[in-house]
C-alpha cells in the first residue's frame, strides 16, 4: 500500500432503482440568517490537537494481534449498536477494518451480530450459512448480491463471512450471526417462511395468505425480479403493497399458535419471526410503491428505507439480545444528513430509538482507489482519486503524523472540536462513479468517532460486470 495521505463523506443511493449509490450534493453549513458562524481555528492548531487526540492504527489486517482497537473499545463503552460507515463503497480497506472492528468487538466486548446494508431475506440465507453451514457461501454470494447490491460479491465480504462461520464452529454454544436489514429485495424464502407458519401454526389463515401472496414471490433472479418491478404500473406496485401489508397485519394481530404435534414453548418464537418475515416483504413492496419519477417522492423512499433499516436492527438488537455492529455507507450510519435526497439517516433514527446506546463510527481517507459501477452503463470497474483537494476535511485530517488513526470527536480538544463541526469539501463516493457533485460534510456533525485512512485500494471483486 503507497503511503502519503482524503475524507469523503457518504453518498448513497441515487434510488433505489440505480441503487449504485451515486453520491449527492449538499448546502454548506454556515451562515443562517443574521447569525454569523464563528471562523475555525488555523490549520496548525487543529493538526496539533488532532496529532494529540489521535490513536494510532496498526493497520488494516484482520489477522493478527487487535490491541491497537482497545481505544476504539473505550471509546464504544456499553453501546448496544455501532454503526460504522464506508467513505466509497468499494474500496478493501474499509470492509477488512470492518471485518478487523467486527473481530475485536467479537472476542472483546460482546458483540454477536454483523448487520449489512442488504435485503432482509438475503441476510437470511448468509445467516443460515454462518449458523449452520447451510449451503456453498460462492452460490449464495452469486445468487443474493446481485443488481444494486453486487458490490457486496467481494473477496473481502466473503472473507469476513468466512470467518464468522469458523468462529461458530468453535464457538457452536455462543455464536456469532449475520442479518440484512435493508428492504430491496424480498426472496422467496421470506415467502415459504411465512407460509409454513401460517400453515402450521395459524391454519386458519392459510387460504387468505395464500391468495394475498399469490403471484408475488420472486421466480427470476434477484436482479431480474427487482428490475422487472419497478418497471410495474404505479398503481399495480400500490395495491401489491396493500396486499402484503395485509398479510403483515393479521399475522401481527394473532395469538402465537401451537401447530400439530409441536410444544407450547416454542410457538411465541415462531410467530414472532414469521412476523418479521412478513414485515420485511411488506418493506419491500411499500418502499416499492412511492412513485419513483418524482423527485420529492424519491427522497420521502429514502427516508422511508433508511426507517426501515434502522427500524429492522433494533428489532434484531431487541429479540436477540445481541450487540450488533452495522455496516453501511457513512451516509447511512451518520446522524446528519449532508444530502438533501435523504431527509433522515438510519442513524439518526437508530439515535432516536437507542439513544446513547447508538454510535457512530466515520472513514475518512486522503488518496486511493475503489470499485463502483460507471455512471453512464452501469459497468463495474477500478477508479482511483488523488490527493484531497485543498481546505477539504481531508487535507487538514492527513497533516496528523499518524498516517492511520481513530479519534473521538466528542472528546477531541476545543480547537479541533470546532473545526470538525465546521462543513467543507469532503470525499462522498458512493457507488457511482464519476460524480461531478461536491460534497460539504461536518465530521463532528456526522459521526461520534472517526476512523482516517491515508490511502485505499480497490477490492477484489468476485461478480459480473
Amino acid at each position: 500500500m503507497t503511503r502519503r495521505k482524503a475524507v469523503i463523506v457518504p453518498a448513497v443511493l441515487l434510488s433505489l432503482g440505480a441503487l449504485a449509490g451515486v453520491a449527492v450534493a449538499t448546502p454548506a453549513m454556515g451562515t443562517t440568517g443574521n447569525t454569523t458562524q464563528t471562523l475555525p481555528p488555523s490549520t496548525p492548531s487543529v493538526v496539533d490537537a488532532i496529532e494529540r487526540s489521535a490513536h494510532t492504527l496498526r493497520g488494516t489486517d484482520p489477522e493478527g494481534s487487535l490491541r491497537d482497537l482497545d481505544a476504539l473499545g473505550r471509546m464504544v463503552k456499553g453501546a448496544e449498536v455501532v454503526g460504522l460507515g464506508e467513505a466509497t463503497h468499494g474500496s478493501r480497506d474499509f470492509f477488512r477494518m470492518k471485518h478487523r472492528v467486527f473481530r475485536y468487538l467479537v472476542e472483546e466486548k460482546g458483540f454477536r451480530s454483523f448487520s449489512l446494508e442488504l435485503p432482509w431475506s438475503s441476510g437470511v440465507r448468509v445467516n443460515d450459512y454462518v449458523l449452520h453451514g447451510k449451503g456453498d457461501l460462492k452460490d449464495i454470494a452469486r445468487d443474493e448480491f446481485q443488481g444494486t447490491y453486487r458490490i457486496w460479491n467481494n473477496q473481502d465480504y466473503l472473507d469476513l463471512i468466512e470467518w464468522m462461520r469458523d468462529y461458530n464452529r468453535q464457538h457452536p454454544k455462543d455464536p456469532v450471526q449475520f442479518m440484512g436489514d435493508d428492504m430491496g429485495y424480498a426472496g422467496p424464502e421470506l415467502y415459504e417462511r411465512v407460509n409454513s407458519y401460517v400453515a402450521r401454526d395459524q391454519p386458519r389463515l392459510r387460504a387468505r395468505v395464500a391468495e394475498l401472496y399469490r403471484g408475488l414471490p420472486p421466480t427470476t433472479d434477484a436482479a431480474t425480479y427487482y428490475d422487472e418491478y419497478l418497471q410495474l404500473p404505479l398503481a399495480e406496485r400500490k395495491k401489491r403493497a396493500e396486499r402484503t401489508g395485509e398479510v403483515y397485519e393479521l399475522l401481527r394481530k394473532q395469538r402465537p399458535g401451537v401447530g400439530v404435534g409441536v410444544g407450547v414453548g416454542a410457538d411465541r418464537q415462531r410467530h414472532l419471526w414469521a412476523v418479521q418475515h412478513a414485515r420485511a416483504i411488506h418493506q419491500m413492496a411499500e418502499g416499492f410503491a412511492f412513485d419513483i419519477t418524482d423527485e420529492t417522492q424519491v427522497a420521502a423512499m429514502m427516508k422511508y428505507r433508511d426507517q426501515v433499516m434502522a427500524e429492522n436492527v433494533a428489532w434484531w438488537h431487541r429479540h436477540t439480545g445481541d450487540r450488533v455492529l452495522l455496516s453501511a455507507h457513512n451516509t447511512h450510519v451518520s446522524y446528519d444528513s449532508f444530502d438533501e435526497r435523504y431527509p433522515k439517516t438510519q442513524g439518526a433514527f437508530l439515535h432516536d430509538a437507542l439513544g446513547k446506546d447508538y454510535v457512530s463510527v466515520g472513514f475518512s481517507f486522503y488518496e486511493g482507489s475503489f470499485k463502483a459501477f460507471g455512471a453512464d452503463d452501469n459497468v463495474m470497474r477500478t477508479y482511483s482519486v488523488g490527493a484531497a483537494k485543498q481546505g477539504s476535511n481531508e487535507e487538514t485530517l492527513d497533516k496528523a503524523r499518524q498516517e492511520d488513526y481513530i479519534l473521538d470527536m466528542r472528546t477531541a480538544p476545543n480547537s479541533a472540536r470546532a473545526w470538525l463541526n465546521t462543513s467543507r469539501a469532503t470525499w462522498n463516493i458512493g457507488a457511482g462513479w464519476p460524480d461531478p457533485t461536491e460534497y460539504k460534510a461536518a465530521p463532528a456533525k456526522a459521526h461520534d468517532i472517526l476512523i482516517h485512512l491515508h490511502d485505499v485500494e480497490a477490492t477484489t471483486y468476485l461478480g459480473a460486470p
